[in-house]
Formats: structure tokens, sequence, C-alpha cells
């Protein structure tokens, strides 16, 4: 019963934090807009009123007040079920896997509700928002869990304390190496810093004219943020599976394959996403960024990893 007792606490206290920071995050978004608690007005006003024109939505205390309620509620049950995982991993680690699944569920299932129930207003909440909102937000509570469970957090990240960090460096490099590549590229053109605000302007503006480009600082500055951040994840995807191959090399096919898919990813999701863009950026261009990266972050990795490397040759001879 005490720890039943505890892990409710517990996860109502770490709910708390993350709703918290998502209401911080969009609060200062808001005001930097110039208009203060607009974020949770109108996402108030379509989940609980069924407001479909975000234009006439007014920022009332009462509606804010009525989402920050349901909103505080529903990241509360989110933060007692992590407890709950966390405190079971004590005695079945097993179910830390569930844990970081759950997490990831959470991320794209909070995205999803918000499209579903909330798709006409989204035009005032960006998706890339809400993202880094969940984002920042299970960061802080899974801090605030770990802090409660140190030990738990040790066994669990002192072994890949390492991975972490060389993933970083890598990730780091690829992005350097990218930026530098495109920069070159501009400048040869006569256009500096055009390919990132280009990005960067159909990826939060939803820019669809090439022609009504305008670089500016923010925009450049908010997709070099996206692209470190997706290139980070990238290397310590990449140096989890060469940890591992570490131990077993024949895992190193499947870092082979990560790095190959890497290369057409790009190139795929832009011709997802935004197709025009394959006009405006040579597809040759994107490709022979991704392959200086990766060369890069190659080199990188295994001039600490020459072993599993022989280890994999070994394997296949």
């Amino acid at each position: 019963m005490a720890l039943s007792h505890r892990f409710v606490r517990e996860g109502v206290i770490g709910g708390m934090i993350g709703a918290a920071v998502v209401a911080v995050w969009f609060l200062i978004l808001d005001a930097a807009r110039g208009h203060p608690f607009r974020t949770p007005a109108v996402l108030g006003a379509a989940a609980l009123q069924g407001a479909t024109d975000p234009g006439a939505v007014s920022t009332s205390p009462g509606l804010v007040l009525q989402y920050t309620v349901l909103h505080g509620v529903v990241f509360a049950m989110i933060g007692v079920l992590i407890a709950y995982l966390i405190a079971s991993a004590q005695t079945h680690p097993s179910r830390l896997l569930v844990l970081f699944i759950g997490l990831m569920c959470f991320e794209v299932l909070s995205l999803a509700l918000v499209v579903w129930l909330a798709h006409p207003v989204l035009t005032e909440v960006a998706w890339w928002a809400i993202l880094a909102a969940n984002l920042l937000a299970a960061a802080g509570m899974l801090a605030y869990f770990f802090v409660g469970h140190r030990a738990l957090g040790r066994a669990l990240l002192g072994p890949w304390t390492g991975a972490t960090r060389e993933g970083f460096m890598a990730g780091l490099l690829g992005a350097v190496t990218v930026a530098v590549w495109f920069l070159l590229y501009d400048l040869a053109a006569g256009r500096p810093l055009r390919t990132p605000a280009l990005l960067g302007a159909a990826l939060f503006d939803g820019l669809r004219d090439v022609n009504a480009l305008t670089v500016t600082v923010p925009a450049v500055a908010k997709y070099t943020v996206v692209h470190g951040a997706a290139f980070v994840a990238f290397g310590w995807a990449a140096a989890g599976l060469l940890a591992l191959a570490d131990r077993e090399p024949r895992l190193l096919y499947a870092f082979v394959m990560l790095f190959c898919c890497f290369e057409v990813f790009f190139i795929g999701l832009v011709a997802a996403l935004a197709e025009w863009l394959l006009e405006a950026l040579a597809w040759w261009t994107i490709l022979i960024g991704n392959l200086l990266s990766a060369v890069a972050m190659l080199a990188f990795f295994f001039r600490k990893h020459r072993l599993a490397w022989r280890g994999f040759r070994a394997a296949g001879d």
C-alpha cells in the first residue's frame, strides 16, 4: 500500500511537472507572438466547445483555466502510469522497455489527438510546437523520476553514457558537414543561406512559392535547430547499435543498413511533405550533403570501433 501511495504521489507530481513545462513553452511562444495564453484558449475552444474557426475564439481566463485543468489531469494520469512502470522496474527490468515504448506512443498519440480533435485550429498551433512541447515535457518528467530512483537511473543509463556522448558528437559532426556543404553551395550560387531558409520556411511557415522566399535569420535559426536535433538523434541510434556491435559484430549489418536508409530518407521525406522543394533544391545536392555527412560520421565512429569492424569482416568470411 505504501508503495502504491508513493508511485501515485510521484506520478501526480511528475505529471504536473510535464504539464507545467508544456504550459511554459506555449506561454513563451505566445508571448513572443504578442498573444499571451492564445494556444490554451484555442485548444480549449476546440476540445471543449467544438470550435472550428480559431479567428472567432477569444482568449478568456475561463477558457484558459478549463483547458489548463484538463491538460493537468491528462498529464497526471500519464505521470502515474510512468511512475508505476519505473517502480515495478525495480523488480522487473524488462518493464523499462514498456516505459520507453509508451513514451514514444505518447508523443505520437498527443500529436494525433490534436490533429483529430482540433484540426481546424492547427493554422494557429504549429505541429512542430506541439511535438517540441511533448518532448520537453517527457524529458522533464523522466529527469524528476530518475532523480527519485537514482540507482535505477545509474543502472539504466550508466553503461550508455559513453555511447550517448559519442552519438551526440557524431550527430553534430554530420549536421555541421551538411550545413557547411549547403553554405558553400549557396555562396557559389550567390544566394547565401538560401537552402536552410527555404527548408525552414517550408517546414514552419508553409511556404509553397519559391519566389516568395525571404531569407531571414529566424527561418534559418529554426531550421538549424531541427536539423541539428535530427542528426543528433540519428547519431544516438548509430552509437547505440555500435555499442551493441562491440559485443555482437553481426549487428554491424544493421548499422550499415541504418546508414543506407539515412542516405535516402531526407530525399523521401522532402518528396512526401513538399515535392515542389525538389524543383528548388537539386536532388544531387541533397545526396552529396548526406554522403559527406555519412563519411564524416563513419570516420568518427570507426576511429573508436575498429575491433567491431574487424569482427564484422571476420564474421563475413
